[in-house]
């Protein structure tokens, strides 16, 4: 018997690998949680940066960074493996804190995340292919959960962390010394203790089947327009990320903006950040549902309750507008990446995977850009009104076009081959 065939697949067969790689990712969120807090203040506090459309400068470029970086990260775990790419990004990382501490100006800062966009590109997409290789097409929404729900934590613990040590001490150095540790232990443990899972995905895949090892530029093709369901899926990652861009960004400055005192406002945003948790939940439901109804569901309640955030008035009422909308982000942030994770062949998932990531994550850039001009030069609710609008409009195209990828009850099929020309059916005669 090939040592291929003896490969078996399940989260608890490999759970000290699994275990490794939910290590990984939440030191991933970490390592971008430790900017959310401190940076943009630094900016404004201690580089005297006074314009919005300025300080979202780095989000920009962060998210046009990473959604390039996802693109050819998925192609290159598909030709080198998983584990080179991974280490390849930690490796990236290391002068991230050393930027932060010594930059100048803030043009040092958006130029720092450059380093940091590539950096998340590179290790959370190793880490939910790696997680996904492993658990097997019937946890693959369990695993894509765990994935989120413990990367995005991350996110959440590293902001309160890096904010609690620059409130007793510094807005610099002192809070990166907490990420220098972060990201040279994740370095360290992607070196020594991660082992390769690029050979579980090979096993799962039939190489004589029609759909097997599609060339890169067909992939990008398929996953961006030659598939219904994979466009209506890129599309909603590309309009929910402006959720994410508005509780980064907009929330804080509006309910600072309505009298509400920093503590609670931090409040509220870590209400919103603390409902992704929920994403281990729902991405197992959407192993025993499917994928398209919490997709679904989750588009119109994260628009709902954004929507709702100026709509209401009071510490409580937005606190659960902003509950509203973490758990529509909850609903359909594992489930819309599990779409492409059905719907590609195992020979190229992870490119396949790549390309839906490279469209979500442009949505921080393309999302800070409206967000900061409707702040600029409308009004600060005029930014969630559009955010709103975009989440609804992109759910009824999930809805309309979306079809079930689940493998086991979904109804979603590939688009059929090209037909054979009459000179190979001659050839082949």
């Amino acid at each position: 018997m090939s040592e291929q065939t003896e490969l078996r697949q399940g989260i608890r067969e490999h759970l000290g690998q699994f275990s490794l790689h939910v290590l990984l990712v939440f030191a991933t969120g970490l390592t971008i949680g430790s900017e959310r807090t401190v940076v943009p203040v630094l900016g404004e506090d201690v580089l005297g940066v006074e314009s919005f459309l300025v300080i979202g400068s780095f989000v920009v470029s962060f998210g046009f960074v990473k959604a390039l970086l996802n693109l050819y990260a998925g192609k290159w775990g598909e030709e080198y493996g998983r584990k080179p790419v991974l280490v390849a990004g930690w490796l990236t990382a290391l002068p991230i804190p050393v930027i932060l501490i010594f930059a100048p100006n803030w043009w040092w800062i958006t130029a720092g995340n450059i380093l940091l966009g590539i950096n998340q590109a590179l290790t959370w997409s190793m880490a939910i292919n790696a997680k996904i290789d492993l658990a097997g097409p019937d946890q693959r929404g369990l695993a894509v959960g765990i994935d989120e729900a413990f990367g995005y934590t991350g996110v959440a613990v590293g902001a309160w962390i890096t904010g609690v040590i620059a409130g007793q001490t510094n807005l610099r150095p002192e809070p990166f010394y907490f990420l220098a540790a972060v990201v040279v232990l994740a370095f360290l443990i992607s070196i020594f203790l991660i082992k390769e899972t690029v050979q579980f995905a090979q096993m799962e895949g039939d190489d004589d089947h029609h759909d097997a090892n599609l060339p890169f530029d067909e992939v990008l093709k398929r996953a961006t327009y030659g598939d219904r369901t994979l466009f209506a899926a890129a599309q909603a990652g590309h309009i929910e990320n402006f959720v994410d861009t508005l509780f980064w960004i907009a929330v804080p400055l509006y309910l600072t903006s309505q009298d509400l005192a920093i503590e609670a406002v931090g409040v509220v945003v870590g209400v919103h950040s603390a409902m992704y948790f929920l994403q281990i939940a729902t991405g197992g439901l959407a192993d025993r549902i499917g994928r398209r109804p919490p997709v679904v569901a989750g588009m119109f309640l994260a628009g709902a309750g954004v929507l709702g955030m100026v709509l209401v008035d009071g510490y409580l009422p937005w606190a659960i507008m902003a509950a509203a909308s973490g758990l529509g982000m909850a609903l359909l942030y594992p489930n819309l990446m599990t779409v492409p994770g059905d719907a590609a062949h195992p020979t190229w998932r992870s490119a396949g995977m790549g390309v839906y990531r490279m469209w979500r994550d442009a949505g921080y850039g393309v999302g800070a850009i409206l967000i900061g001009l409707s702040m600029e030069f409308v009004n600060a609710e005029a930014a969630f009104y559009m955010t709103a609008v975009a989440m609804f409009v992109s759910g009824a195209i999930v809805y309309l076009w979306m079809e079930e990828t689940h493998p086991d009850f979904g109804t979603h099929e590939p688009p059929a081959p090209a037909p054979e020309t009459p000179t190979q059916a001659t050839a082949e005669d």
